[in-house]
């Protein structure tokens, strides 16, 4: 076993541990379970910010580095690490996970009858730990475990939780999501085999595999579909984009969110949805460069087409929740095209937008949770005027509306800014076409806004209509202190990140010769 330090394996199995502790807690905890989870996530932070303050940024490689001997016939072993890349994704993930407890909390009776209290609050611990490990994994497979493991809890999250059609949704979400997972793990075979004929060593981690050359064919599209390096690449990138989702591969989630509780909308925007740009950023686009740049344009124009669709789509909605699932599907087309672009400014950008995108998705769907809470729709036609009645509410409703659409002193122009001015340099004409998902993008979140907040009253049944509570004013002002502190001060939250991402853009400009 070589370890230099057990504080990663802490922070993934923490959550997991205490899950487990709480399906055997006694039934006079139930009620009461509510306090447990935001301990446990308060738990999960401090681990995280312990390690973000030993953390250097001035390594490019990974930090706090454990192996631990797992399947070692299969090449298969328990490496956890994390460098410039993965630590934003962290602590964005223990961030997240209190204040989607503190901001809303769904009726645990199933059908009025069956109390599932302890079980849902340890499917949300699991789901963090899957979270957790996926960044953090080190080995190809280990990776491939964790990201099956955050499959798990979400089916249950949507399948026990969920709307109406609750079943419709977990079902489609589910083979969505296996489809890829399926192509991966032949991918993974195919890997760890490599591994062995060209280096004799048995190994499925991601600096063996990161020696391996695997041939590319350019002279034609068909050659170039034969060649091992673009089959492993399209295998990896079809299951992490239809994470992220991108279009066409989009369908699964405006259903998923629609019928999800509050509190997994949250984490399926905030956090599971940059497992796929991850992926892409972590595993597909290095492991196989020249596949990956060879297919790149192809990649920036789903990208843009999802930038452009999402955007309409958003603007045709009647429901609120749906409304931000697709400016999910909007803004996540941005990370793509940064991604692939190749460019250093751009994939600084997309690193910066996960996050950004993750403040300011979660803080709309809380929102969202709030209103739906206190009445009971999520009709944008069925509201209007309640900033006269709900004016903190209202306000916070506008920093996280202002951040979505990437207002200069937010946090979403520190993400958008660099993608598109570092995309502009290699594919300006698909710039131009995806600037406009800017505009589109103001468009259908001031409507938005709009129709709730401003204008006449519309209803008359709000006489229990109350503003945020202390609980909800206290997750609402900590994201807007990343909101305007990531605005302001993008250097401070990402200054740890920028070793990594100059390694990480150098060496992939320098294998495929791009400017």
């Amino acid at each position: 076993m070589e370890t230099t330090s057990t504080l990663l394996s802490w922070i993934i199995f923490t959550p997991a541990f205490l899950g487990v502790l709480t399906l055997f807690s006694p039934s006079s905890l139930e009620g009461q379970l509510r306090k447990f989870a935001l301990f446990q996530t308060l738990v999960s932070a401090v681990l995280a910010i312990i390690m973000y303050a030993g953390f250097s940024g001035q390594e490019a490689g990974f930090q706090f580095t454990q192996t631990v001997p797992w399947l070692p016939d299969w090449g298969i072993n328990y490496i956890v690490g994390i460098d410039g890349i993965s630590l934003p994704l962290v602590m964005l993930t223990a961030f997240v996970a209190p204040l989607a407890i503190l901001g809303t909390w769904p009726d645990l009776s199933h059908g009025g009858e069956l109390k599932l209290e302890k079980f849902f609050v340890a499917i949300l611990m699991f789901l963090q730990s899957g979270m957790y490990g996926t960044f953090l994994a080190v080995d190809v497979f280990l990776f491939y475990f964790f990201w099956e493991v955050v499959l798990i809890p979400m089916f249950f999250l949507i399948g026990i939780w969920g709307g109406k059609e609750r079943i419709y949704a977990t079902v489609k979400f589910f083979l969505y999501t296996m489809v890829g997972s399926l192509l991966m793990l032949v991918a993974i075979f195919w890997l760890v085999r490599e591994t062995q004929l060209q280096t004799g060593v048995l190994s499925a981690s991601l600096e063996s595999i990161a020696m391996l050359r695997f041939a590319f064919d350019d002279s034609s599209l068909w050659a170039a579909l034969q060649s091992p390096q673009a089959l492993l690449f399209l295998a990896f990138a079809l299951a992490f984009v239809i994470k992220v989702p991108m279009v066409p591969f989009h369908t699964w989630l405006p259903d998923a969110h629609v019928q999800a509780p509050t509190v997994g909308s949250v984490f399926l925007a905030a956090v599971l949805l940059k497992l796929g740009t991850y992926g892409l950023m972590r595993i597909a686009i290095p492991l196989f460069p020249e596949a990956a740049h060879y297919f790149s344009t192809m990649f920036i124009t789903l990208g843009v087409i999802g930038i452009i669709y999402g955007a309409f789509c958003a603007l045709a909605q009647s429901d609120f929740k749906k409304l931000v699932a697709y400016s999910s599907v909007s803004h996540m087309g941005y990370i793509v095209v940064g991604l692939f672009s190749f460019n250093k400014i751009a994939i600084a950008g997309s690193l910066y937008q996960m996050i950004n995108h993750g403040i300011s998705a979660g803080g709309l769907f809380l929102i969202v949770g709030f209103l739906y809470e206190r009445l009971h729709t999520r009709n944008l036609n069925e509201f209007g005027g309640l900033s006269k009645i709900v004016p903190v509410m209202a306000i916070a409703f506008m920093i996280m509306t202002l951040s979505s659409v990437a207002l200069p002193g937010s946090n979403g122009f520190v993400g958008e800014f660099p993608i598109l001015l570092g995309s502009f340099q290699t594919h300006p004409l698909m710039v131009l076409f995806a600037g406009s998902g800017v505009i589109l993008g103001a468009v259908y979140a001031l409507k938005a806004y709009q129709l709730v907040m401003l204008g006449p009253v519309t209803r008359t049944d709000l006489g229990d209509l109350h503003d945020l509570n202390l609980r909800e004013v206290i997750a609402m002002s900590v994201l807007t202190l990343f909101v305007f502190g990531i605005g302001f001060f993008p250097k401070t939250f990402f200054g740890k990140s920028d070793a990594t991402l100059n390694t990480y853009a150098d060496t992939l400009i320098q294998k495929v010769g791009s400017p």
